[in-house]
């Protein structure tokens, strides 16, 4: 009988090889990667009585570091995709639903958490910002693809607008999180957090995460493009793997100065990307990513169809499938749909933009923080209904995005005609 070794180097081997055909396989099917995936995690793990049991809650720090990691990557690959320059009205949409739609799905959220879940102040605002934010990572059927020749030549409203607000709302949503540890630590009463909260947690962690990723995409991009000395120009040398190093440095460099790590990569990715819009690097970098990212997210999501299928759901009630439908079909359409009113979006691209709000790894890797980070009460629950939106999430997002997004480009082109 072969060991267990043999057996988890065939089993990853044969993730891995999926996880290149199956975006392939899949073309136009009304199916996406991640709902195979959880799928055949369900599956393996439902059904073997010697694998154990990949629950979060027992792996928190191994949970915290992956999903960490996938989205920190994924952050990166969504920077490097957007082509558009910077700018109030260029990015007008995105604007709007980071500063209306985050927070009115918050107010929403938190509230269905205290007056339905019964939950306290602290694990209600957790998972409001858990489930705030969309997720770069198992969004790749409706953002932006691979850098174009022409940077804006792809870039439709619809795609441009979930890319960049999933880039830029996963780090967002740190701040509230923080909120929910300072609410579980120090209670309620707003003078024992907020005005540490309003300084550090969202004036300094925020400046020092846009500061970062700035001054390490100019950095990067000189050695990219602009050193004197070729043999030293990163861009002649197709070197992709360097995109890991772009990723790791401005991580690593904004957490060391209590930043938001998530927004300097996300930035540090930008500012990447406006040098020599249209060069082809940019594209090799991208690609890279892309494959890093694709196998982590086989990896997470694997997991995450295990936990599901052996106990992380355990014990689900009316009450939390409610707010999870709520949620996905209700709240964030609504709060969308508020938040471009009056825009000069088409109502076609209002509707998918509003819809195509993916929640993902981004929630796990939130949900792991606070609770390491806080004494956050009702665990199983919080862990409960944060994985109910996000399998609900794969599950409709997975079979309407592939259709709903074909339709949009052929009426595109046809009113474009």
């Amino acid at each position: 009988m072969a060991d267990t070794t043999s057996v988890v180097y065939v089993a990853a081997g044969a993730a891995t090889l999926a996880a290149a055909l199956l975006p392939r396989v899949l073309g136009r099917a009304p199916v996406s990667m991640p709902m195979m995936f959880l799928g055949v995690g369900a599956c393996v793990f439902g059904f073997s009585g010697s694998l154990p049991a990949p629950l979060p809650r027992d792996y928190p720090s191994i949970t915290l570091h992956l999903t960490e990691l996938c989205v920190i990557i994924s952050l990166m690959g969504a920077g490097l995709a957007i082509g558009r320059p910077v700018g109030w009205r260029r990015w007008g949409t995105t604007w709007r639903m980071l500063g209306i739609t985050m927070p009115l799905t918050i107010i929403a959220v938190a509230f269905l958490g205290w007056a339905v879940l019964g939950l306290g102040v602290a694990a209600a605002l957790l998972i409001a910002a858990a489930l705030a934010p969309t997720d770069p990572v198992l969004a790749t059927e409706v953002q932006v693809g691979e850098p174009a020749e022409d940077p804006e030549e792809d870039e439709d409203e619809v795609r441009f607008s979930l890319t960049s607000e999933a880039g830029l709302n996963d780090g967002l949503a740190f701040p509230f999180t923080y909120a929910a540890v300072a609410v579980s630590v120090a209670g309620f009463a707003p003078s024992g957090w907020l005005g540490h909260w309003l300084l550090v947690d969202v004036g300094w962690r925020l400046a020092v995460g846009l500061v970062v990723g700035l001054g390490a995409g100019w950095l990067l991009r000189k050695l990219f493009f602009d050193v004197p000395f070729e043999r030293f120009r990163l861009a002649e040398h197709a070197e992709g793997f360097v995109a890991l190093a772009a990723t790791f440095l401005a991580y690593g460099a904004a957490e060391m100065a209590e930043g938001y790590g998530f927004v300097a990569v996300f930035v540090c990715a930008c500012t990447i990307r406006a040098a020599e819009r249209s060069h082809g690097y940019h594209r090799v970098l991208h690609q890279y990513v892309e494959q890093v990212e694709r196998m982590l997210t086989v990896l997470v999501i694997f997991l995450l169809g295990g936990a599901a299928a052996t106990g992380l759901l355990a014990g689900l009630t009316w009450r939390e499938l409610l707010v999870a439908g709520l949620l996905l079909v209700v709240i964030r359409p609504v709060a969308s749909l508020v938040a471009l009113a009056g825009s000069s979006t088409g109502a076609r691209e209002r509707g998918a933009i509003a819809v195509f709000g993916v929640r993902g790894v981004g929630s796990v890797f939130y949900v792991a923080y606070g609770l390491q980070e806080g004494e956050i009460a009702h665990v199983d629950q919080v862990w409960r209904i944060v994985a109910l939106v996000v399998v609900g999430s794969i599950l409709l997002h997975g079979m309407s995005a592939t259709p709903v997004m074909r339709r949009l480009d052929r009426l595109r082109d046809r009113d474009a005609g």
